[in-house]
């Protein structure tokens, strides 16, 4: 199979990756980015590209199932515009080339609590992003709603106290749906849903990404 990523540089997609270069089942890696990566290796292809510029890229987006895991921070993006920008527009785009070209299955990283009616920034963003990429009917569209990742050396101190705090929390055995997900699970999860052979949509969300991740294919 030959896989497509947009959101390839981020925690899960460097994870995504790394795990797709090992599986047999992969035999292509396309990945779009903005600047070159860090990515050696014969299964992977690298397309430096504008996302501001779609028609220049959408017709490289050819292939068995498009991943899409990009995202920033409010922080990261310096406005609500820029963020709307990265993790709605860039994505959607992608998403518009991979059905063009008859990329028939899906899988995109959303967020728990998304959406689109939600007086919450960051939640109805990508609960619009779910809608919008739902209505062009892909074969198979699966969607996964994490909600606090565990990333590699993350430098987010915001980010490093609530995994602290939540994990504390945790072992007191309170809020255990709510458990800190680490990346890689997340990316073992999203390519195990890609073998699934159906023509379906499916909604996964923190309590099940982690039995989704332990499936044999």
């Amino acid at each position: 199979m030959k896989a497509l990523i947009i959101g390839a540089t981020g925690a899960t997609g460097k994870d995504l990756v790394d795990q797709l270069c090992l599986d047999s089942d992969y035999e292509q890696i396309d990945i779009f980015v903005r600047r070159r990566s860090d990515f050696h290796h014969e299964k992977v292809k690298a397309h430096l590209v504008d996302f501001d510029q779609p028609e220049e890229w959408k017709h490289l987006v050819k292939g068995d199932v498009a991943f899409a895991c990009l995202g920033t921070t409010l922080k990261t993006a310096g406005s609500k515009d820029n963020q709307w920008k990265i993790d709605y527009d860039y994505q959607y785009n992608f998403a518009i080339a991979a059905k063009e070209n008859q990329v028939e299955d899906f899988v995109l990283v959303s967020s728990y609590g998304a959406n689109p009616n939600s007086k919450i920034f960051y939640s109805r963003m990508k609960g619009e992003l779910e809608e919008a990429i739902k209505n062009l009917k892909f074969e198979k569209t699966t969607f996964f709603k994490p909600g606090m990742l565990e990333r590699k050396n993350t430098d987010r101190n915001g980010e490093v106290f609530g995994l602290k705090a939540l994990k504390f929390i945790n072992k007191l055995g309170l809020f255990k749906s709510q458990q800190p997900l680490p990346t890689s699970v997340l990316a073992k999860a999203m390519i195990n849903a890609s073998k699934i052979k159906s023509k379906s949509f499916s909604e996964i969300s923190l309590h099940n990404i982690f039995s989704f991740a332990e499936k044999k294919n």
